[in-house]
């Protein structure tokens, strides 16, 4: 293994890690909150905060950790999908929870209409606790 790619490994565990913490964080500040009808600005902007953070830590898994470990391995690139399969077969996730996660990060990045934003913070609530228990299993396997 290079000792570029393990120094980079070094750095993207710690990324992993602190994402990690902070979308722990704000998973269990929302999941008091819940899913309602109306949401006051305050939670608006917790939930807010929730959603940036869950994309954000499937972005350094997916893109950073697991494409990392691909390089490592002598895998050829791929496409995100090909990545969570490969993260799949090496143990680490379900492709078809982590499909839906990535399913998910990017209707957060594209959506802008209001009327899904329930049905979004809903999935984030529902699927974040397998996203941190990811998070981890890596940072246990890999630091």
């Amino acid at each position: 293994m290079s000792r570029n790619l393990k120094e980079l490994m070094e750095l993207e565990l710690k990324q992993l890690r602190e994402a990690g913490e902070i979308l722990e964080y704000s998973y269990a500040v929302c999941s008091k909150i819940g899913i309602k009808e109306r949401y006051t600005f305050e939670e608006l902007d917790k939930f807010e905060a929730l959603t940036g953070r869950f994309s954000r830590t499937s972005d350094i898994l997916i893109q950073k950790i697991f494409r990392t470990l691909d390089n490592m391995e002598l895998e050829m690139p791929g496409t995100a999908i090909d990545r969570i399969n490969r993260a799949e077969r090496r143990g680490l996730v379900s492709a078809t929870i982590f499909k839906e996660i990535r399913y998910l990060r990017n209707d957060i990045a594209h959506e802008y209409v209001l009327d899904s934003v329930e049905e979004i913070y809903k999935k984030t609530l529902e699927l974040t606790p397998y996203l941190l228990e990811t998070v981890n299993k890596v940072l246990h396997l890999y630091s």
